[in-house]
């Protein structure tokens, strides 16, 4: 399993905080985890940091060979459940940490088949014939894009594109969407990025640069790309292949 990632604070922010994991594990399986903090500098990096390791670690603990759909499904919604109940308890030990919360998306790639968790609007998607988005982004625009108000490319640039309705760290109880889908083709590639891709890189060039690049330089290629485009947010993508 080819791994290529990157994370950039981009060219107008002073500090990033993304944060991303990723790994194999026996039997060519492969897993990432993606999550844009928010709630200030402090706050938005320890959320983000916070809901990477607990969730990676019981990815690496927990995942086994055999191991039903449902009950990958339940490792990894009960992994945010974890992570939400300790970013929330951490914000309220902490005054300096108070409203802190995460985006996340997080994978497990099982040969052919994807597994997908995510809150907030960090995106998972499967590049093929063409590009496939997996998620559905948990914002204020998206509601508005499902109620025809606006199109998809109108809310790349709304002003209210940053508002999500859904984040990790914030209530008791957490709703993560689940997704299983088949990769079809040998070359198929699994990216899961935060949202300092999609607002500066159009899906139409994601997916060619997905096409023009080596399998291990996909991150580095797309974040360059974000960057050139005017890089305004932290940018981290992850790109998993066979």
């Amino acid at each position: 399993m080819k791994i290529s990632a990157k994370s950039d604070k981009g060219i107008v922010r002073a500090n990033n905080q993304d944060s991303y994991a990723a790994g194999e594990l026996p039997g060519n399986v492969a897993w990432a985890v993606v999550c844009d903090g928010m709630g200030g500098t402090a706050g938005g990096n320890v959320a983000s940091a916070t809901a990477v390791k607990v969730i990676s670690e019981k990815i690496a603990t927990c995942y086994h060979q055999g191991m039903s759909d449902n009950s990958i499904k339940n490792l990894l919604v009960s992994a945010i459940e974890s992570a939400n109940a300790l970013v929330l308890d951490a914000a309220k030990m902490n005054e300096a940490l108070a409203g802190m919360g995460t985006t996340v998306v997080a994978v497990i790639v099982n040969v052919d088949i994807v597994y997908v968790a995510s809150v907030g609007d960090s995106r998972a998607y499967i590049i093929s014939d063409s590009l496939f988005q997996v998620t559905t982004d948990h914002s204020v625009v998206q509601g508005m894009v499902d109620r025809g108000e606006i199109t998809k490319e109108e809310a790349r640039y709304h002003p209210k594109k940053n508002i999500i309705t859904r984040a990790l760290g914030v209530d008791e109880e957490v709703r993560a969407d689940f997704f299983r889908e088949e990769m079809n083709k040998e070359n198929d590639i699994v990216l899961i990025c935060t949202d300092g891709l999609t607002n500066y890189v159009s899906e139409a060039d994601i997916y060619s640069v997905s096409q023009d690049s080596d399998r291990y330089e996909i991150a580095d290629s797309l974040v360059k790309l974000a960057n050139e485009n005017g890089g305004g947010d932290n940018i981290t993508v992850v790109a998993l292949s066979n």
